[in-house]
């Protein structure tokens, strides 16, 4: 059961990358103005595409961690981490007065249901399939 509620946890996060990923690479600009936030200079269109392939690499990093959870483990605790600085940066942002907390939207909480579900839910114990270490890989070749 924990297995099960943690690959829905993955998926939903999956989710979110991908839709923030095509938002961002697709319409800066449309999906600035969904939030009510003034146009972004021209600029920072590749900052937008940077954070989109991130996005869509952690996305592919935790579909193989849906699949072998035990074996993926580090994508998840780098997820755990990428949520909390992404929580920090919307409230640090909140705080300074830049946006409003609507402006923030989903970042002003689903980072740390995130966060709680993939901790509640962390494969615990070891892999049933380790993964070889580095130099018995080398003495294989």
């Amino acid at each position: 059961m924990r297995l099960r509620l943690l690959r829905l946890t993955l998926a939903v996060v999956i989710a979110f990358q991908l839709f923030f990923a095509v938002a961002l690479l697709v319409s800066p600009a449309g999906f600035a103005a969904a939030l009510g936030l003034p146009a972004a200079p021209g600029w920072t269109a590749f900052l937008f595409a940077l954070f989109s392939a991130r996005a869509l690499g952690f996305a592919y990093g935790l579909g193989l961690a849906m699949r072998e959870p035990h074996r993926h483990r580090s994508w998840i605790t780098a997820m755990i981490g990428v949520q909390a600085v992404d929580w920090i940066a919307a409230m640090a942002t909140v705080a300074s007065g830049v946006v409003a907390l609507s402006q923030v939207a989903t970042a002003s909480f689903m980072p740390l249901v995130f966060i709680a579900g993939m901790l509640a839910f962390y494969p615990r114990g070891a892999a049933t399939d380790p993964v070889p270490a580095a130099s018995s890989l080398a003495r294989t070749a």
